[in-house]
Parts: structure tokens; C-alpha cells; sequence
């Protein structure tokens, strides 16, 4: 993207974080006295001040200037997907809207430390704070702090979204397949509503836009670089996922695991190449590679129990180029998956010994190789869940939280949920494309080449960030600093 591009990007989204504190739609002053009664309230009789806390956010979260603000942003970050540890634009354009907003935050986070592996040296992630003591710069280390989370990278996807040629992606070959772009600008739209609440606001809340979430272990780095023990301390941390799989409005979790533990591997089977004419003077490694997998598909049918969740996938498979060549090797690729680390490493283990076995019964030699960190799985903790879960009911369209199933899919929020207890939620988007809503259709699958954002899900998201960490932060604050999440109501 040359220089008039990325200035036209910044000209699309300067200014319309700022007119979201001018909206005259929205009473700041009445919202400031609510959220500052909310927190003075009891614990056990402030119904009627919850009640109003979530009737000012939902219409901040609505208004006319709110909408302007995260559909330009959204579709700014949609034109201009990246990768992995390289975000250049995807950073600048959330600092940009940071320094609009006058909210302090540090940059350099997330560096890539396998950049054997993954290219570019990482250092794209943003962490930034909105609180009272951060806007008086007073020493702030004994405050309650939470985490909301955002990931920012795309997919190496090519587009084929229909009906978005105003937004498309810019460059081929990658996309936001995934929906970050829609969790940043969610992220970025409860920043620009805190902080009007922002003198308010007892304790610290954490914003995090976490670059390498598709593979890289983003999260893991930043959790190292010290993301929960920076002062204040981190006490609780939430995420979300845009899920098209469930209608627009609708909010979804589960106690426990809700995302699989995941492992990516590349195997490489080693024979002795020549004419294919000849095949009795080779090693023929693709016939190797066709049993292995087979044979990995028994490891979760036969090995484990029915009742514990697994699964290994082969995704990809190359050797040879030619019509009468039998190649000397070939390679697969593909990834591992359950619910519980254990499991993971328990298949780590039996897909070892299944391509040593294979390879050696067909005369091969074999190597095996593993991402640099595998993912554990997303786990909700158990006593965060029945307390937060109230909140999402206050966002849900529906007014409640639905129950759903685990998902073998992966997702690095699991490294922070290990450090502190957390709570991950889907976002039902998959509604769009009709009448009520709009096209394009919502309601392909995430990593799909036509997958599209429900920008209806946006204001929705916006809501459930800015109901999280004031309520979250109340309860701090109310219970002395701990959280009694058995006796406290929203």
C-alpha cells in the first residue's frame, strides 16, 4: 500500500472515534452519574442501578455516531488484512485511534521469538489502560485490574466474499477470514465508551490487542513479556468470538473447556526414488504416506475412549512433481486436537509411535515435527462462568446465555485463561444476509474464503466488553478487592 493509500485509511477512520463523545444522542453526564452511583452501590440492591448502567451502555453503544465509527474502522481493517507478526497497519490504525481517544498505552508487545518459523520480528501488539488513577496518573499498582482481549491477524486466504467490492480485501492471498477484524474494532468501540465513564471508573481496565492468534501463539508471548503481572496485577480476563454458526444477537459459553488443546505437525517420510515404471527398485514413500493416513484415523476411533474428545486431521500432502517419477520423499501435514492437555499430549504420543511403526513397515525413514508451541485448550473457570454469564444475559438479545457445546477448534486466549481465571464467550453473527439484516450472507464458517462479518454483531460486542469491566471491576471494588462470586448478583 503506497502513501496516498495509507493515508486515505487514516482519513477513513480519524475523526469518527472523536464524534462518538459528541454524539446528541447520548447523555454523558447522566451515563458518568450512573456509573459512578453503580459503583458506590451495594452488593445486594443496586437492581435498579444495574438496570440503568446496562440501558446507558446499550444506547452509547447505538447511536448514529457509534455505528459510523466502528463501521469505518471495521471495514478499514477488512481492506487491509495481515498476517502472523506482521501488522504494521492493523497497529498504527489502533494507535491512531488510541491517540484520538487520549488513552495511554505501550506498544512493542508480542515479539515473535521463532522467527525460524514464522516471519517478521513481531513486536505489533498494544496494551492500553482506562481507570481513574490511569487518567491521574497516580500510582495505580494496588487497583483491581481486568483484561478485555482482541486478536488482530488475518488469514493466507484468498477472498471470495461477494457484495463487500467497497471493502474488499486489498491484497491477494489474505483475508479476515476469522473476524478480527470485527474483535479489534469491538475492542476499540468499548474503549472510546469508557472513557467518557473514565473518571468513574474504580480500578483499571486492561485493553489488548494481541497480534498471532492464527497459529503463532501471540497471546503466549505476551503473557511471557508480563501482560498479567504489569501493574496493577491482572485479576480476571474476558474474550469473544464472532460465531457464525449462531443467529446475530444471540451469546454463547460453556463452563469448563470450550476450545480445544491443538498441535500442528509436519511429517516427513524418507524412501528411495525412481521410475515409475520400476517401482520394485524404490521405496515408494507416497504408498507410505497413503497408509499413515489411514492409519492415524484409528488412533481416535480405537485407542481412546469414546467418551473423551480428539481428533487428528491430515490437511495437506505433497511429493513428487512429475507423471513417471517416483519421488524420493514425501510430506504431511496437519494438526491434532482435544479438550484436555493431556489428551493432546497422549495423541502427540501415539501419532509418534504410529509414524515411526508405518514408516518403518513400508521400509521409510521418518521425522516428525511440532509447532513451537502448541495451544491449550480455552478453559472458562468454573465460578467466573455462573457470575459472568449474568452479564452476557443483560447483552444477549435473547436475555439469556445459551448453552453450547466445545469446540475442537484452537485459540491462544487458553494461554492467558492458564494464568488467570477467564472467561471466553461467542457472539452469534450468522443472521445476516437477509431482509432484517443485510448481504452478504453471515453465516459461512469461520476460515471460509466467503466468510463476512454481520456488522449488526458490532455494537453487540461493544456492549458485552463495556458491561464486563465495569461490573467486573464493581464486584473488585465491592468485595474488597475479592470477588465472592458465589454470593455476588449483577
Amino acid at each position: 500500500m503506497d502513501k496516498v493509500e495509507q493515508d486515505d485509511e487514516k482519513t477513513s477512520v480519524r475523526g469518527a472515534a472523536a464524534k462518538v463523545a459528541q454524539s446528541e444522542e447520548t447523555d454523558f453526564a447522566s451515563l458518568s452519574s450512573t456509573v459512578a452511583s453503580f459503583f458506590q452501590s451495594q452488593l445486594d440492591s443496586d437492581l435498579d442501578m444495574s438496570t440503568s448502567l446496562k440501558e446507558n451502555i446499550y444506547a452509547m453503544s447505538n447511536t448514529k455516531e457509534m455505528h459510523d465509527f466502528l463501521s469505518a474502522t471495521r471495514r478499514s481493517l477488512h481492506r487491509n488484512p495481515e498476517l502472523m507478526y506482521e501488522l504494521p497497519h492493523t497497529s498504527e490504525t489502533i494507535t491512531t485511534i488510541l491517540d484520538e481517544l487520549q488513552i495511554p498505552y505501550s506498544t512493542g508487545w508480542a515479539k515473535n521469538t521463532h522467527q525460524d518459523v514464522y516471519p517478521g520480528p513481531g513486536g505489533y501488539g498494544i496494551v492500553a489502560h482506562i481507570g481513574k488513577n490511569v487518567a491521574d496518573n497516580n500510582n495505580n499498582d494496588k487497583d483491581s485490574c481486568i483484561i478485555l482481549r482482541a486478536d488482530m491477524d488475518a488469514l493466507p486466504i484468498k477472498e471470495a466474499t461477494r457484495n463487500i467490492d467497497s471493502f474488499k480485501s486489498k491484497t491477494s492471498g489474505k483475508m479476515h477470514a476469522c473476524g478480527h477484524d470485527g474483535h479489534v474494532t469491538m475492542l476499540l468501540g468499548a474503549a472510546a465508551l469508557l472513557k467518557q465513564v473514565e473518571s468513574e471508573i474504580e480500578g483499571t481496565i486492561r485493553l489488548v490487542f494481541q497480534p498471532a492468534e492464527e497459529g503463532g501463539a501471540g497471546m503466549k508471548r505476551m503473557v511471557e513479556e508480563g501482560l498479567v503481572t504489569l501493574q496493577p496485577t491482572a485479576d480476571l480476563a474476558f474474550g469473544m468470538h464472532v460465531w457464525p454458526t449462531l443467529p446475530t444477537g444471540v451469546i454463547a459459553s460453556r463452563p469448563g473447556p470450550i476450545m480445544a488443546a491443538a498441535e500442528m505437525f509436519t511429517i516427513e517420510l524418507h524412501g528411495k526414488g525412481g521410475h515409475a515404471a520400476m517401482p520394485h527398485l524404490t521405496i515408494d514413500p507416497i504408498v507410505a504416506a497413503s497408509s499413515l493416513v489411514v492409519n492415524l484415523q484409528s488412533i481416535v476411533s480405537r485407542t481412546i475412549s469414546p467418551l473423551e474428545s480428539g481428533v487428528i486431521s491430515v490437511t495437506a500432502i505433497s511429493a513428487g512433481d512429475a507423471f513417471n517419477v517416483i519421488p524420493a520423499s514425501a510430506v504431511l501435514k496437519g494438526t491434532m486436537r482435544a479438550l484436555s492437555t493431556d489428551m493432546l499430549m497422549s495423541l502427540r504420543d501415539k501419532v509418534g509411535e504410529m509414524v515411526k511403526n508405518t514408516a518403518t513397515l513400508h521400509g521409510c525413514n521418518s521425522t516428525i515435527l511440532y509447532s513451537p508451541d502448541f495451544y491449550p485448550p480455552t478453559v472458562n473457570d468454573a465460578e467466573l462462568f455462573d457470575w459472568s454469564t449474568s452479564v452476557g444475559a443483560l447483552v444477549s438479545r435473547e436475555g439469556k446465555v445459551r448453552d453450547t457445546a466445545p469446540t475442537m477448534g484452537g485459540e491462544d486466549f487458553g494461554f492467558l485463561a492458564e494464568a488467570i481465571p477467564s472467561m471466553f464467550f461467542f457472539v452469534g453473527q450468522g443472521s445476516g444476509g437477509d431482509e432484517k439484516y443485510h448481504i452478504p450472507r453471515t453465516d459461512f464458517g469461520l476460515h471460509h474464503p466467503s466468510f463476512a462479518l454481520d456488522e449488526e454483531v458490532l455494537p453487540i460486542g461493544v456492549e458485552l466488553h463495556a458491561n464486563l469491566a465495569l461490573r467486573s471491576l464493581k464486584k473488585l471494588f465491592g468485595n474488597d478487592q475479592r470477588i465472592d462470586l458465589e454470593t455476588s448478583e449483577f
